[in-house]
Formats: structure tokens, sequence, C-alpha cells
């Protein structure tokens, strides 16, 4: 499809894949990087039944791994199944309800009523081949065992026994089983109990299918025939047939894992699930307040056309359908930052596939190399199938909802082949924040392809209009509990009863989340602030009650503490006022800010502008959260681009821009605010006095100046002693060095020309005071930097300057800034090459009654130094960030503090831009659930215990016993022992056709030949023809019915053993030996028959 149409906007998600339940779990595993590729369970098939590690080996797959959904709890009467029929329905058609359901509620908040659902569709991807209908073939193949089972001489009754023995491993016929097995019944069964009254159907484009289904759908709304389509993917297939499908392409990773455009890639592997998006016009879902996730804008489709092979991939034909899908949107892929990629791990696939992304996206003409990261879910969750497309495409819609650039796992290196350095594509193994300007929304193409040569790529936007976005999937590591009560014993009373709650509801859904968020409401409630606190940062329910049986035996002392895990308790009123410290150059790292960024719009926002500035020269969320690098000289090479004055500062900024918009949406306002060195320009923009963007540029242009400076040769060192004791040195030396930092009481910086400092040192040395040089471009804060000062003067002075609504308290002069705008520039300009007087300002910070130091920006550098300048005095730091913890956790950790110690918070904001967290012990219990999975419920085979279950080999059926003593009855025939199936009647017979060859001569005297046992009459016994005694008996019937009788025996024991496939024909051999040995012996006592010949002297055939 190339034509334009409507842009159509995503209005809700759910889904069901590999080791999350919902959307929410999917999300939280995408970002976290989680691996859902595991053992094939033997609720599916057993790897002893059918894994060779050998790819030839006829009808075994060499791969023993996979994705799988866990097990759901369905409720067959409120869906209206029958719990007799759920075993003849292929648990694709239930598990596709509940997804379904989840989608309509998410879209429509149970809001839609039955009109609507007269115009409301469901198309879904879904392949043919279904699970169950396999099972119910596998039964019909009873012809075929009767025929085999006969052919080896089994009796008819045990032919037939093992067959019925067979059938029941297999799910028996039922009325329901038509529809249960058929694939078009996945979407019609949403539209009969979901009562929709739209179109109801399935596409199948092998590992496509979603897409054609959403195909389907946009032109669904687009020709309006519809006002609502639930579409998406529907996979539950991955039982031995699909293991074996794709081991003999082969297709399968030999490794056991998917590593899609990795140079380790050898393979794909399989996984299951389900993925649903609601789907509506976009006027309509803005009149109608829909919530938004995301907009379709264009659909692109095309076939390969004649090729090596129908399932062989094919650049040219793929490349169409990205090319055709750009076009439909009316953009260039030049704009796209993310491809959600097919990418499954094949070598093959994923050449053809970037060869052919690489062609069009190069067609755009622009010159600059990797604007767009490439990624696949599938490294986590395994190739879906039927629902491949919906994994990816809700992947990418979240992604564009969230403002996240998504991991790939397993990625060590690239592909070399695909020359990522030289393309317009790098591989990301990390999240980061998606940060773009305002020239044009978030973009990402996601692609699809399947056998036979169906493509298919979407064109997806992030949603900037007016309308509410879709409430974002909380995927954070921690939670933060608060707890509040009058006393300490009330407390710990508290605290013991949500022990037994979270032991109550271990499994519950969400009740982790819901704890927290509930236990952050009812401190809020209260009507004071309470004067007894308890906070703490729980990563599960299994941690969260550990620390609160912790914290409830230690509060009840009513003494404060605070816990090496985080854990504070807090009593009585707030003491003092709370002062924000900014810290300066040093502080910077990789990635720093990043998780909170991914976390909350407030914080990524001040990156979004930086990138909207002009004064980088590239964007400046590139160096902070760099391309991943593949290689520690790339690693290395980035942390010291960070590291570079003209980035480390607007960096620094950044970051302290980002946690200063959480602590002002949390509420949390500062009485008066420092800075250390660099910092004191975000200090002032905290203070009202420079505007956001003003403030970037001031720190960019500050960095680009102090670089400049370099030029002039100059160092500065790390003194281990007081400011006074080394004022003192100085003034005595006169080396023409400064005292640039005092940063505490046992810490500060000299700063001058190299000369100098090298001669100051040496002195230090012999006056046994510890220094350490410093890795800085010249000598800051000193005159050697003075000629920055003028050039910095006139950035400054083309900025707006405010009057400050709050003390900041300068370096220079340790005091509060003026309120003239034109003494603040002043003032700002030759802080430059004046020394930082930090200890001093602290000093008069808390002079002013701050109590509460907070640290705002990356690092703790700043806590540490104000710990050791009020050593010994009431006071608490708090610091926002720490590098060695996940910035989300330390964030949490910094509000536990602030609530010890008695601050009010609006810790509202942490949850406002999330979906809501219900209880779950409110939500419907049914009476009645059954744990479906991926695989039919109720089959039979494999037995829920596994391999373990299966009866082990049977030994070989014992050999006969010959007893070589024994005479030979030749009166009467014996008739065998073994039960045999009876026989009609016949006409008297002889066993065998008479033979017209001679007979064999006779022998010597033999010994008789041993009776040949019977066989034992447990041993299963292939029905033998009757043989009735002749009409008449001619001369010599002695010997005759001798020899019947011992012919009837080594029947019955042939083909008995035969049966039992146990090595007893040369047993039968042997007998037959020697009664025919015996015959020239009988036949030299007997009359010989008329004629001279003997009858019947050869030996049966079978």
């Amino acid at each position: 499809m190339t034509e334009r149409h409507p842009p159509i906007a995503v209005v809700g998600v759910s889904t069901l894949f590999p080791g999350s339940l919902d959307a929410t779990g999917f999300w939280k595993d995408i970002l976290a990087g989680t691996d859902r590729i595991t053992d094939v369970p033997a609720s599916h098939w057993l790897v002893e039944d059918y894994f060779d590690p050998d790819p030839t080996a006829p009808d075994k797959t060499y791969a023993r791994r996979g994705a799988f959904v866990p097990e759901v709890d369905f409720d067959p009467m409120a869906w209206g199944v029958p719990p007799s029929t759920v075993p003849a329905t292929d648990t694709c058609q239930l598990l596709a309800l509940i997804v379904a359901q989840r989608v309509l509620e998410d879209a429509s908040r149970g809001q839609f009523s039955y009109e609507d659902r007269e115009r409301m569709s469901v198309v879904l991807g879904v392949t043919s081949a279904q699970e169950l209908l396999g099972q119910m073939n596998s039964r019909l193949q009873r012809p075929v065992w009767t025929k085999a089972l006969r052919e080896m001489g089994m009796p008819e009754s045990e032919v037939q026994e093992a067959c019925e023995r067979i059938e029941a491993h297999y799910t028996p016929w039922q009325e329901a089983t038509f529809p249960g097995v058929l694939g078009n019944v996945v979407a019609g069964r949403i539209a009969n109990r979901l009562n929709l009254g739209g179109t109801n159907c399935v596409t199948d484009a092998a590992c496509a299918s979603t897409f054609s289904a959403l195909s389907m759908a946009v032109n669904e709304l687009a020709t309006r025939q519809s006002d609502v389509v639930i579409c998406g993917g529907a996979d539950a297939m991955n039982d031995i047939f699909m293991f074996l499908c794709f081991s003999k392409t082969p297709a399968l990773s030999k490794s056991g894992d998917c590593r899609p455009f990795s140079d380790q890639a050898d393979g794909t592997m399989l996984g299951e699930g389900f993925g649903m998006v609601a789907l509506k016009r976009l006027d309509e879902a803005e009149r109608d307040g829909d919530r938004i996730y995301a907009v379709i804008r264009g659909v692109g489709s095309s076939s390969d056309g004649k090729g090596a092979a129908v399932y062989a991939p094919v650049p040219k034909g793929q490349a169409k359908a990205i090319r055709r899908a750009y076009e439909a949107a009316g953009y260039g892929p030049d704009s796209v930052e993310l491809v959600e990629a097919h990418g499954t791990g094949t070598i093959a696939g994923d050449a053809a596939e970037f060869e052919g992304l690489r062609t069009v996206f190069e067609e755009t003409g622009r010159e600059d190399r990797q604007w767009c990261a490439i990624g696949s879910v599938k490294s986590q969750i395994g190739h879906a199938k039927a629902a491949a497309g919906a994994a990816g495409l809700i992947k990418a819609i979240f992604a564009l909802q969230h403002r996240v650039l998504p991991p790939t796992i397993k990625v060590d290196a690239p592909n070399p082949k695909l020359a990522l350095d030289e393309s317009p594509f790098h591989l990301g193994t990390r999240a980061r924040p998606w940060v773009r300007g305002d020239a044009h929304p978030r973009r990402a193409g996601v692609s699809s392809f399947g056998f036979g040569g169906s493509n298919f790529h979407i064109a997806l936007e992030e949603y900037t209009g007016d309308a509410a976005p879709a409430l974002r999937r909380r995927a954070v590591e921690t939670e933060l509990f608060v707890f509040g009560a009058a006393t300490p014993a009330a407390l710990a009373a508290e605290l013991r009863a949500v022990v037994e709650q979270v032991a109550e509801q271990a499994t519950a859904e969400g009740m982790f989340a819901f704890l927290a968020r509930d236990s952050q409401e009812r401190y809020a409630a209260q009507a004071g602030p309470a004067l007894c606190r308890l906070a703490l940062v729980a990563e599960d329910g299994a941690d969260l009650a550990a620390k609160l049986r912790d914290a409830a035996a230690r509060v009840e002392a009513g003494e404060p503490f605070r816990t090496p895990n985080g854990t504070v308790f807090g009593v009585g009123e707030r003491d003092g006022e709370v002062g924000f410290v900014f810290p300066g150059q040093g502080s910077q790292y990789v990635d720093m800010g990043a998780s909170v960024a991914m976390t909350w719009d407030e914080a990524r926002a001040p990156w979004d502008a930086a990138a909207s500035l002009d004064v980088f020269a590239e964007p400046l969320h590139q160096v902070v959260f760099p391309k991943t690098a593949f290689d520690a000289e790339t690693r290395d090479a980035q942390s010291a681009k960070l590291t570079a004055t003209e980035w480390a500062q607007p960096a620094i900024g950044a970051t302290s821009l980002s946690h200063l918009a959480l602590l002002d949406a949390l509420g949390v306002r500062p009485s008066a605010v420092a800075g250390h060195s660099f910092g004191e320009i975000i200090a002032l923009h905290a203070a009202g006095v420079l505007s956001r963007e003003d403030a970037l540029r001031v720190a960019r242009r500050r960095g680009e100046l102090m670089a400049e400076a370099a030029s002039t040769p100059g160092a500065m060192t790390a003194v281990s002693a007081s400011a006074e004791v080394v004022r003192a040195k100085l003034a005595e030396w006169n080396d023409g060095v400064v005292l640039a930092n005092d940063n505490g009481p046992t810490q500060v910086v000299l700063s001058g020309p190299t000369e100098a400092i090298e001669a100051t040192e040496a002195k230090l040395s012999e006056a046994k005071l510890r220094f350490r040089r410093l890795p800085v471009a010249t000598a800051f804060h000193s005159s050697v930097v003075s000629s920055s000062v003028g050039p910095f003067r006139e950035v400054l002075g083309g900025v707006t300057i405010a009057s400050p609504d709050r003390p900041v308290f300068g370096n220079t002069e340790a005091a509060p800034y003026p309120r003239d705008a034109e003494a603040i520039r002043d003032l700002l300009a030759n802080q430059l090459a004046s020394p930082v007087r930090f200890v001093e300002s602290i000093e008069a910070m808390y002079a002013a009654g701050v109590r509460t130091f907070v640290e705002v920006g990356p690092g703790s550098v700043l806590c540490g130094l104000v710990g050791r300048i009020l050593e010994g005095r009431p006071h608490l730091t708090v610091p926002l960030d720490d590098k060695r913890k996940d910035g989300v956790t330390s964030l949490h950790q910094a509000l536990a503090r602030l609530v010890g110690a008695g601050i009010p918070l609006d810790l509202a904001a942490l949850w406002r831009a999330f979906e809501p967290v219900e209880d779950p012990r409110k939500s419907k219990k049914p009476k009645l659930t059954l744990k479906i999975s991926g695989t039919s419920y109720g089959k039979p085979y494999p037995p829920e215990e596994g391999a373990a279950a299966l009866p082990g080999p049977n030994p070989k059926r014992p050999t006969p016993v010959v007893d070589h003593g024994a005479s030979m009855k030749m009166s009467e025939p014996t008739e065998p022992h073994a039960p045999v199936a009876a026989a009609p009647s016949a006409p008297a017979a002889a066993p065998v056709a008479a033979s017209s060859a001679p007979s064999a001569p006779a022998a010597a005297p033999v010994a008789a030949a041993p009776s040949v046992p019977s066989v034992p009459a447990a041993a299963p016994v292939a029905a033998a023809p009757s043989a009735p005694a002749p009409a008449a008996a001619p001369q010599g019937a002695a010997w005759a019915s001798a020899y019947y009788a011992i012919q009837s025996k080594a029947i019955d024991a042939h083909t008995a053993y035969t049966q039992a496939m146990a090595a007893t024909h040369g047993a039968f051999l042997h007998a037959q030996q020697a009664a025919l040995q015996a015959l020239p012996a009988m036949m030299a006592a007997q009359p010989h028959a008329a004629g001279g010949e003997m009858a019947h002297a050869h030996a049966p055939t079978f």
C-alpha cells in the first residue's frame, strides 16, 4: 500500500509474551534487557523424545530451548466455554480472548457502548497451523498403526489394544473440536464473546502475519468500514512440529540463543505470544478524548517476486515495502531514529534485511552516519512467528511513548560484514533516553517478513497533539515505601501489618507496586507531619518484608536511625531549612541521569531543550548517552570526550537541570542555593536568574572559553591540608600559586602556571604535605585563565538576567549574589579567575538556617565535602545520584532521607504519568479457573511429571531353553500354550503347499530331537493359521503328527519373539533343524508313502 491514508491512532495495547503476563511486564523486560529464552518445558514436548545434536538426525531437532508464555488463569464459565470443551479448544483461541479483552479495556476504560461495538472489528495475524490440529490429525493415524503392528505379527486383539493405548495419548474428539482447531476462530471467538459487530477474520503471511492483519485493519479504518479495530498477532505454536519445521530448514540456532546482527549469530530461537493494539482514526481519537500511544503514518507491503527459493529473503523485495511505507507516511527515513527490525538472528536473513534497510535509508542523501538505532526483540523472546510483528510493533510503540531507545541483547560485537560504522544504523545494547529537539516528532519503523516473500514495514510517529497521552507503564527497579504514625509503637504495628499483607499476597500481580503507592497515599493523607516516620526502598516483596521486619524491631526504641541498605527512621519536627548545592566539573560520567530521564518526562525535558539549541557542534545527549561501544578503546574515547571542558560543563548542567525539575515536581523548594565552581550557573537558574535554555547556552560557552584558555600552560594540584596551613605556606614560598578551591577542612586545590605548580609541589614534599596533580587542561580559578573573563562577560550580556528569588551563595564572596543584573553578570564572569570559597559558602548557608543539603546533579562529591565541613554539627546531606547504582533507586533513597527528615514531599508526582495501580485483592475472583499456557490444555502426553514419569525400556524376551535329553512324544500333536486369536474354520489342508521337490535322502539315525517348550502365556503372540487334521491320514501318520506338532510349536515361538524384537529367530532355526534331523530316523521305522516320497518334506515358509 503506497497511497496516503488518514493517520491512525493506537489507543490501546495488550500483550502476553514469554516471561510477562501483561504489557507492563513486557516493557519492563525490554528495558531491563531480560532474556526470556529457556529450556523447552515438559508441558510442550520432551527433550528426551526429540532432541539430537545432529541436525541431520531424522525426525529430531537440534534445538532444546525457546521462549514460552507463562501460565494464565482462565475462567471458562466467564467466557462461555464449558470446562469439558477446553481440551478440545486450541489454547491460542483462549489466550487471545484474554488479551483482546484487556486491549479493549485499555482503549475504552470500560466506556464503549453496545452501539460502538457494532462498528468494531477484529483482524489478527494467525498462521493456519495450530497445535490441536496436529494432535487431532495424529489421532487419525490408527490405520497406519494397525498396518505396522499386523506386519510385525502381533495378534489382532493386541493390535487393537495397542492402538487404543496410542489413541489415549491424544485428545479425544468432541463436538467442540472442529471450531477448536480452526485458526480463524481465534478472531471469531473474540468477536463472539466481546460482542463485536464489525469484521472478524485472520490473515496468514507466516512470520509477517501480524502486519498483514495491520494492513487490512488500517484499510478498514481508512475506508470507514470500521471505527475501531482490534489488531495484532496470536501464536501458541511451539510444539515439536514447529521445532522440526525450523530445524530442517535449518534456521534454528545451534548455540541456543538468538543474536540478531551479532558476529556470533547462528540462527533464531522459537517463541510464542500474543500482542494486540486498538486502532482508531486519529481525529476521532482526539475528539473522543482517547489516550494515544502513538500514530501509524504509513504501511508498506511488497512481494519478493521470482527468487531462488520461496523462503529465501530478497533485499530488493524488502526495500520496496520500506520505501512504500515512507511514501505513504509523507516523510523520509532520514528523520527515523529507531528501526525495530525483523532481526531473526539467521545469518542470511539479517544480512538481507540490513541490505534492504540500508538501501532505502541511504537514498535520502543524509551525510552523517549512524543516526538510527536498530534492534530486535527476538533477542529476548525469540521468534514468535505469527505474533512476531506484534512484539516488534508494541516495543516500538512503547519506545515512542516513553521516549526511550530500547536495547537489543546478546551482541558483544556486531557482524563486521554489516559495516555498521559506515551505515545509517547503530546497535544499542543498553536502554538510553530518546532525546529529540523540536524539529520533528520522534519516528520509528518496524519490519516484518514472512516465508513466501511477504514483506511489510510500518512507519510510526510519536503523538504530539493536544489530547491526553497514554499513561506510562511502570518499569522501575525499586519502589519507595513510606510510613508515619504518632508513636514508635503505632508505627511498628503498622509495619508488621504490611509484612502480613506481603506474605498473604506474595504472588499477586501488581501487589508490590500497589503497596508502594498505597503507603505514600496514606502518608500524605495524615492530618499533619507524622512525628514518627519510616521510609525505605525495596526491590521486590521479599526485600520489602525483610526490611520491614528489621525496621519494626528497631523503631520501638524511638531513636532515629539510617541503615546501610537505605532504611531511614526519623522522629520529631523538621530541623532547619533545605538548601540545594550544584556540582561542578569532575562529577561527570557517561550515562549520568539516564535512568530518571527514561522514567519521568520532567527529567528528560532539559535534554530535549538542549537538543533544540544551536550552540552544540553535535547533540549534547549523544556525548552523555553515547552509542554502544563494543571495545575498550571506544569506551575510553567516549569518557575522554565527556571529560573535555566544553562538553563536561553543559553535560553536568543538563543533568542538574533534570534532577532539579524532578525536585520541583515533588514540591521540594530550597530556601537557599549554591554551586561549586561551574555549578553556580545552575544555582542561579534555580533561583530564577537564568532561564533553562540560557543556563545551557551559558554553560556551553563557559566550557568553550575555558577550553580555549587551556592554550596557556597551567596546572592544578590538590593538597590534603587545611586552607589556613596552605595559605601560610603559599605566602611563605611566594611562587605565584593561588589557593583556587577551599573544598573542606583538609582539602584545598592550588592553581597556577605549570612551572610554579611544579616548584610548589617540591616544597609540599619537603613539608611532608600530601598532594595529587589533577588531570585538568590548565590553571582554572587563577589569573592564568583571566583572558576568558572578558569574552564570558560578553556572553552574559546577551542573556536575560533576573533578580534571584532566593539567596544564591556565590563562591567568590561566600555571600548571596546581588540583585542587580549587571552586578550579577560581573560577579559570575569574574568567578572564572577567582578562588572558590566553598567552605565559607557552606558555613554561610548553615548560618542562614540550612540544615538539609541536597546535592542536585551527578555524583555525591559535594555531600562528602559538606559532611566534612559540618562534621559534629546537626545536618543532613542528601545526594540524588550515585553512579554505582540505578538512577531511580538513587532518587528513591534520597527521597527516603527527606521523608525521614520530615521534609514535605508531593510523592504523587512519582506516579502521575503512570497507569494507576489497583489493589489486586479487590479483583473479582472466579470460582473456577484453569491454568492454561501456550500448549494444548489437558493433552495426555507428555505426562505432567515429564520424562521422569515415562516407563523405561523393556528387557529382551527370554530365550527358549532347549532340553537335549528329552524324548519326542510323537503319538499326538501338541497344542500351543500361548494364547492365540481364534481363526475361522477352513477345509482341511496342509499348513503349507506341498512341494514337488524330491525328499531329502535318508540320514543316519540320530538322537530324538528335543521338544520345543511352549511360549509363556504372557508373551504377545501373533495369530497363526489353524491346521485341521487331514481327511485321511496317510501312511506313517505317527511321524507326520510328530512333524506337525513340532512345526506348530516352532511357528508360535517364532512369531512371538519376532513381535518382541528379541533375538529368538536363531532358536527357532535350531529347533527346526533338530526336527528335520529326526525325520530320517522316523522314516526308517515306518512304511514309506506311495511313490516313495514323503509329503510335506519342506519347512513352512513365513
